[in-house]
């Protein structure tokens, strides 16, 4: 199997230093697509194939899992512990759950990286309420800290036989769209169960749009209507995405799979990765502008100055300038108050005393 070079940043000589990396793969689905079970059957596909793999399990409330994790969130954070000490329900608690695991993802990262060379592929199972992975601010973290470091590939499972309603295969390409445009990751559409139900019709249903029109029109509710109308709005998505069936029973389309998920880290490095390096560099830029006008202000100030020393304008010495500016305005006052009591004819003690002794001498003198 061909393996995943990353060449990485260049020196001014010309010379790159090219480290291999392995592939991100996050497996995401709605409840019951069978992402628990497909992630056992990768798991043994990887080790009879002799595939160097890693596993990671993002589902705090999983009771119990078909396979070894090799980084389980189950012992870092105890889901009934936070439910009980939150005072949370199951969504809740799950959701705080990968918050806290969130917060020392870095680590994680870490780890991977230092057994990056001896890794093909890290298989990372979710939750199984996909709105919590997908929605929400852990979920986004964890997938932005892969997709920047590693080749990242998110699969996403369908369940085949549910999807044979029009209304449901719609609702599941919707979210694979929004999916797709929120992590702007390449992205696998992955047809569970096929040993149940051949996913022959929804290849036929991407393929053309008017097939899918005649199964949807059987249906004249407005959810129908609404579904053909949305099957026109799909029609470009669907070119720019890879579909495989699998059975995460009997074992069928693994090979189609990592094919697939080869052609997709390609693709990674083809486009995402391009883009992740041009929105660092717009931030480097953004940066040195801003440390630029920082410097071109600080030099226009010491130029006013003229090399004087500059007094700078904090609150505390606001406060206290302002305090003093209150206090002379305290002794101005009082002063005024002086004179206007001088004005009113109000006398001091000196002057009183010195009444007292006119009036002595006007006694000794009287007659």
């Amino acid at each position: 199997m061909n393996k995943l070079h990353i060449e990485g940043s260049s020196s001014g000589s010309g010379s790159s230093n090219i480290r291999r990396k392995p592939v991100i793969i996050l497996v995401v689905g709605m409840a019951g697509s069978g992402k628990t079970t497909l992630m056992h059957r990768l798991v043994c596909h990887t080790h009879l194939k002799d595939i160097r793999g890693y596993v990671m399990n993002l589902d705090p409330a999983v009771m119990t899992l078909p396979y070894a994790a090799n980084i389980d969130v189950r012992d870092t954070v105890k889901y009934k512990e936070v439910m009980k000490q939150f005072n949370l329900g199951p969504n809740g608690g799950i959701l705080t759950s990968l918050n806290l695991f969130a917060t020392k993802f870095d680590e994680v990262i870490s780890v991977i990286e230092k057994r990056a060379d001896q890794l093909d592929y890290v298989l990372v199972d979710t939750p199984g309420q996909i709105e919590i992975f997908t929605w929400s601010a852990s979920g986004a973290i964890i997938t932005e800290a892969f997709a920047s470091t590693f080749p990242t590939v998110v699969a996403y499972v369908v369940d085949t036989p549910r999807s044979e309603d029009p209304t449901t295969f719609m609702s599941n390409m919707l979210y694979a769209c929004s999916i797709l445009y929120k992590t702007r990751l390449p992205l696998i559409l992955t047809f569970n169960k096929v040993d149940v139900a051949a996913h022959q019709f929804a290849l036929e249903w991407m393929e053309d749009f008017e097939a899918f029109q005649t199964a949807a029109s059987s249906d004249q509710s407005y959810t129908s209507t609404l579904t053909q109308s949305l099957s026109l709005v799909l029609d470009e998505f669907y070119n720019n995405l890879k579909s495989v069936g699998v059975s995460a029973v009997s074992g069928v389309g693994m090979e189609a799979f990592f094919n697939a998920v080869e052609t997709s880290a390609e693709e990674y490095m083809e486009t995402y990765k391009a883009d992740l390096d041009k929105r660092r560099e717009e931030k480097q830029r953004l940066e040195e502008d801003r440390r630029r006008e920082s410097m071109d202000k600080l030099r226009r100030d010491m130029e006013k100055s003229g090399g004087e020393t500059v007094v700078l304008s904090t609150g505390l010495k606001n406060k206290e300038a302002s305090k003093s500016m209150m206090d002379e305005e305290d002794e101005e006052g009082e002063d005024e108050e002086m004179d206007d009591d001088d004005d009113l004819g109000i006398y001091t003690e000196e002057e009183d005393a010195i009444d007292e002794d006119e009036d002595e001498e006007i006694d000794r003198f009287g007659f």
